[in-house]
């Protein structure tokens, strides 16, 4: 125990006076939270800018409350010239014009510039229409949609980027801190050392397990604790703390993946460019930087087949989807499979010097 107890404590202070280790470990995907938090902290549509010239009865006559409620989605500008209007539209200074001709037609004209903002405003504009041409009947319609949304409306971008930055995180550091130390230590015959030391193996390797749980632990209560705070609103759920094992089975997993690249690595600019090419892809088909909706089928195939894929879900499923022990548990058991096929694999390759 004394052994375990001042191995952790060296690697600690050496993780800590590196100063471009601690700075990529804890610091630099704390970076990607704030700023992408904060771009994405306002993520709600803007309005369409609409111009009308004259008097166009679908708009007129609409109640009070009516208006309001199409003040949400679009900002009409009363203007008089037709063609000082259409200039405007064609200049991009406005995204759609509409007025009425004589036998009751409603002309609307837009900007084809923004595909998605065109289709809304003439959906709208059409839903208008039809409502002015139900109510000129006097009968009622015959058919009615009503719509609601699935998720939460409490639901904010913060709420996917969370868990998955931090899977990102959990991810980036557990391999690297691994990597590297297996490839400077075996350069500066540290592990030769310690091969020769009344040192078993098992106190080497439980050390540096707890050194880099420990910090995956801190990176957690950091991401959580900024991500929480009001000008970003995270919103936990009941089962948050469900994040803890599978941050912990995360990082046993990504530290075996870094162990099987120091094995092989000889060099730390060789270990450096397997990870990143090994990290980076993964964290970007895994759903950490955005979402993985509508991507094409042998790309969800490849995505699927990555264990960060499947961390990033469930962090997602207990932090903020209100998920339990049933999204968690398969990912816990799957991560520690991969943990210790991809540990007997580093195992065999494994060489206590250069030599």
């Amino acid at each position: 125990m004394s052994a375990l107890k001042s191995l952790s404590r060296a690697m600690l202070f050496a993780l800590l006076r590196d100063r471009t280790a601690s700075f990529f470990t804890l610091i630099f995907p704390l970076m990607f939270l704030l700023l992408f938090g904060a771009l994405f902290q306002n993520d709600s549509v803007s309005r369409s800018h609409v111009l009308q010239v004259g008097d166009v009865a679908v708009l007129d006559d609409l109640s009070a409350d009516e208006r309001r409620g199409l003040s949400e989605a679009l900002n009409l500008e009363h203007v008089a010239d037709r063609d000082e209007a259409l200039s405007r539209v064609s200049d991009g200074g406005a995204d759609a014009v509409v007025w009425e001709e004589g036998n009751g037609t409603v002309e609307l004209r837009y900007s084809a510039a923004d595909p998605a903002r065109s289709g809304a405003v003439q959906g709208l504009v059409q839903s208008l229409v039809q409502s002015a041409n139900v109510a000129a009947t006097g009968e009622p319609p015959a058919f009615e949609l009503a719509t609601d949304q699935v998720e939460d409306r409490s639901i904010k971008a913060i709420q996917f980027l969370a868990p998955g930055l931090l899977g990102w995180a959990i991810a980036m550091g557990a391999a690297f801190m691994s990597a590297f130390t297996l490839v400077s230590w075996r350069k500066k015959r540290i592990l030769r050392r310690l091969w020769l030391a009344p040192i078993s193996p098992a106190t080497v390797i439980s050390a540096r397990v707890g050194v880099s749980l420990g910090m995956a632990l801190l990176q957690m209560a950091l991401f959580i604790g900024i991500a929480t705070i009001p000008f970003y609103g995270l919103q936990l759920t009941g089962f948050w703390w469900l994040a803890i094992p599978l941050v912990a089975s995360g990082t046993l997993a990504f530290m075996s993946l870094g162990l099987l690249i120091g094995a092989w690595a000889k060099t730390d600019e060789a270990a450096n460019a397997a990870l990143q090419l090994v990290i980076m892809p993964m964290a970007f088909l895994s759903g950490s930087f955005f979402p993985l909706d509508g991507v094409p089928g042998w790309v969800a195939a490849i995505s699927n087949a990555m264990p960060l894929k499947h961390l990033n879900q469930a962090m997602q499923d207990v932090l903020t989807r209100g998920e339990g022990w049933g999204a968690a548990l398969p990912v816990i058991g799957g991560l520690l499979l991969f943990t210790a096929v991809v540990t007997a694999i580093s195992a065999r390759l494994f060489r206590w010097d250069d030599a």
